[in-house]
């Protein structure tokens, strides 16, 4: 961001400067801000480089820029910016507390279906700010933070949300790619965040059967998978399910998967071609393509009739974990004797994570309980483990109730190394939903006074977020969902 706005040739010039002054004594981070600064001004540029800096880097979190068109004035929109939060709750405390404040260099573009204008960049130092934008004619779409180059998350009223997924679906080339893949970023999040209406990012990813590029299905799939655990216990899951097969469906047929030479080996395409495919492959299958299915069920059932692994090297993991949880106990058996007998680090760890994806809740608790044998998992490993159980929705409760009954066992193990605790506890927990189990967590904690005290209290606050997203939004997302599929 900063390089960004300063010019990346005047920024590079500014740290060389800075290393040059200090090369043989100490520096802070105010000598850094004041030498970019004179960078600054030898280009007639006058920036208070430590002015804005610090509010980036001494403020906790980091802000959403609400740009909305002003239906009284031509020309004209309003921006404002506030600190993005996740918590709902936490939210209206925040609202009110005007310690949160940037100055954003908000860069911005107009466009419509054929022509986008150059790039200008406003300065957002106020809670909200008129602005006047010459280019913006009626039936025009606005697109801010271009390119993502910096730290924050735009928002926009819904009749610009609507312009830009029209453009997408119309022609999505007239935005480059990095800025498609920040819409749906930017999307997502703020509808978890409850900033934006839940149906606006599902409405985006309709154009992705158009996309080739891999950034925008990677932060799609990123967005989905967060999305895909609150919602894979509930009744009406399937509906979600249906909708995201829907739009992964003719680019999985299009790309199909890795092919072979006549000798066998992989015909090799570009690595962001086999990128884009490996993530289509993981959504089709994730979500229950049954061509996806029969493929991934062949290739492990190859393996195990010839003894010869001709799975391609870039798509085992998906292939291991859609085996082991659509086929029956011999496989998760075979996978368990292939863990054993590997010495590669890498497919080791990939063996163990296929292991927790089956839907045998009795193999998932052996597992649990094998975990804690140091001889058959390595320590390190053990939390891997309980965390991918976590994840899978046939397992989650089981895991919850398995940390709960271990918890002096684990803290004993990892107590000391605060990390590896932390990351069990937020791995365990995050996709915890029902008043339930906030309720068995809230009564676990009580239980509980020591160095991860500060984790759990986060878990408190990320399994509350969940459960009131839950109140609040599912009911609105699957009447959208059921909609848009009888359209």
């Amino acid at each position: 961001m900063l390089a960004n706005f300063m010019g990346h040739s005047v920024f590079q010039k500014g740290l060389q400067d800075y290393l040059t002054i200090h090369k043989f004594g100490n520096a802070a981070r105010n000598d850094l801000w004041s030498t970019l600064s004179e960078a600054l001004k030898r280009n007639r540029k006058y920036v208070n480089i430590q002015e804005v800096m610090d509010q980036w880097t001494l403020q906790m979190g980091y802000p959403v820029i609400t740009i909305l068109g002003n239906t009284t004035a031509e020309h004209r929109i309003i921006i404002t910016q506030q600190h993005f939060i996740y918590d709902i709750s936490a939210k209206t405390k925040a609202l009110h507390n005007n310690s949160y404040l940037w100055q954003i260099p908000l860069t911005i573009v107009v466009g419509n279906r054929s022509h986008v204008s150059s790039e200008v960049i406003i300065w957002v130092s106020n809670k909200s700010e008129h602005h006047r934008i010459t280019s913006l004619e009626k039936g025009n779409w606005l697109l801010g933070n271009i390119n993502q180059t910096g730290y924050f998350r735009v928002n926009y009223d819904l009749r610009n949300w609507r312009l830009l997924t029209d453009q997408l679906i119309r022609n999505h080339e007239v935005l480059s790619v990095s800025n498609r893949a920040g819409l749906i970023d930017d999307a997502f999040n703020l509808a978890r965040a409850g900033y934006l209406p839940q149906n606006i990012p599902l409405e985006i990813i309709r154009y992705l059967s158009e996309e080739k590029d891999f950034l925008p299905w990677h932060a799609a799939s990123r967005a989905l998978y967060p999305l895909d655990k609150l919602l894979d216990r509930m009744e009406k899951y399937n509906v979600f399910n249906e909708y995201i097969l829907k739009q992964v469906a003719a680019t999985y047929i299009k790309l199909g998967w890795p092919r072979s030479n006549f000798n066998g080996s992989l015909i090799q395409a570009s690595y962001q071609h086999e990128e884009l495919r490996r993530e289509v492959i993981m959504l089709a299958c994730s979500f229950g393509n049954k061509h996806c299915h029969q493929q991934a069920s062949t290739l492990i059932s190859d393996w195990i009739s010839s003894n010869r692994n001709r799975i391609p090297l870039n798509v085992r993991d998906i292939v291991y974990c859609t085996g082991v949880s659509l086929l029956d106990e011999d496989v998760w058996e075979f996978i368990w004797m292939k863990f054993h007998s590997t010495t590669a680090v890498s497919e080791k760890k990939i063996l163990l994570e296929a292991l927790t994806c089956s839907d045998d809740r009795n193999l998932l608790n052996r597992l649990l309980n094998l975990s804690l044998n140091s001889e058959v998992v390595l320590d390190q490993d053990a939390i891997d483990v309980i965390i991918h159980v976590a994840r899978n929705p046939h397992g989650r409760d089981l895991a919850w109730k398995f940390f709960r009954d271990k918890w002096k066992i684990l803290n004993t193990r990892y107590g000391e190394a605060l990390f590896m605790n932390s990351k069990l506890i937020s791995g365990v927990t995050e996709f915890l939903n029902t008043e339930g189990e906030l309720k068995e967590l809230k009564n676990f904690m009580k239980t509980y006074d020591g160095v991860a005290a500060a984790s759990f209290s986060r878990a408190v606050e990320t399994v509350e977020a969940n459960v009131r997203w839950k109140m609040l939004y599912q009911d609105e997302l699957f009447q959208w969902l059921g909609k848009a599929l009888r359209h």
